[in-house]
């Protein structure tokens, strides 16, 4: 439990933010777990050979990477608004391309190893067992950010702007709501949370130039089975997704990586608009 908990908010915390703009953008982002990556590499980057100290590399990786998206975003998605679904797909998928082959030039091919502070690669005494401190600050960590996007979206003006453009995006435009420049915050908040999650689960979710496909179906199936725009919902669902793909695992470990994609299936032909969306009743 305590494992893919802390897995499974990492994945949250990496896929809220695609969750939203999708949602508002009506964007096929495959592109999302390049920023992560990025995110990921700048902090271990930072960490290393600067001796940049650890909270203060993932606050630069953040800030750097959401600043970065912004301009992205501008000069290269704001063709992609109304654009059919396979421009979508064949744009983001090119620039996963691009970051992968700038990873290995940059970096090299291999697993980029990630050195923890001493203060965080000790274990604590849970009483029944041991528990890595880094997880734990993981945990608490991700339980804040969550908390503070919940209290963002669901108590702010802004978090009220945002859910009337993911619900009506031309009346939101008709009562004056600046779509545009709503469209650029929540893409570069997106991709900020995303590059939190890719700096903060270096230790826990390996970096390698390949990282921003191979996490993407993870972080798509959360946002499908999620519905664009809920916050709460991919909660739930990321949660559920770390706990069981943790437990097969553990339990299965021959077969247990796969076992997670019979279990996606199943949830997709099941509940296709979304594990927590309620049917009205005929």
């Amino acid at each position: 439990m305590l494992y893919g908990v802390s897995c499974g908010l990492l994945l949250c915390i990496i896929s809220i933010g695609l969750v939203v703009t999708m949602g508002l953008m009506r964007v096929v982002n495959l592109a999302h777990g390049a920023f992560a990556a990025i995110g990921g590499y700048l902090a271990v980057g930072l960490l290393a050979p600067l001796g940049v100290p650890f909270g203060v590399a993932i606050a630069i990786a953040v800030l750097a990477v959401g600043a970065f998206s912004v301009a992205v975003e501008r000069v290269l998605y704001v063709h992609l608004y109304g654009a059919s679904e396979l421009e979508q797909v064949l744009l983001t998928v090119g620039i996963n391309f691009i970051v992968v082959a700038g990873l290995t030039l940059a970096f090299g091919p291999n697993v980029l190893p990630t050195r923890l502070p001493s203060s965080l690669a000790t274990s604590v005494d849970l009483g029944f067992r041991s528990f890595e401190t880094y997880r734990l600050v993981v945990l608490v960590v991700c339980i804040v950010v969550v908390g503070g996007l919940w209290l963002t979206f669901e108590r702010t003006s802004l978090g009220a702007k945002l859910r009337a453009a993911v619900d009506n995006r031309s009346m939101a435009q008709a009562v004056g709501i600046d779509v545009p420049r709503l469209f650029s915050i929540a893409f570069g908040v997106g991709s900020a949370l995303a590059a939190l999650g890719g700096a903060l689960g270096a230790p826990l979710l390996p970096l390698e130039p390949l990282y921003p496909f191979k996490y993407l179906v993870l972080v798509l199936v959360i946002v499908a089975l999620s519905g664009f725009g809920n916050v709460k919902a991919t909660v739930f669902v990321a949660l559920f997704i770390g706990i069981f793909d943790t437990a097969a695992r553990y339990f299965l470990p021959d077969s247990g990586a796969f076992t997670i994609y019979i279990l996606l299936i199943v949830l997709i032909v099941w509940r296709p608009e979304g594990l927590l969306f309620r049917r009205s009743a005929k």
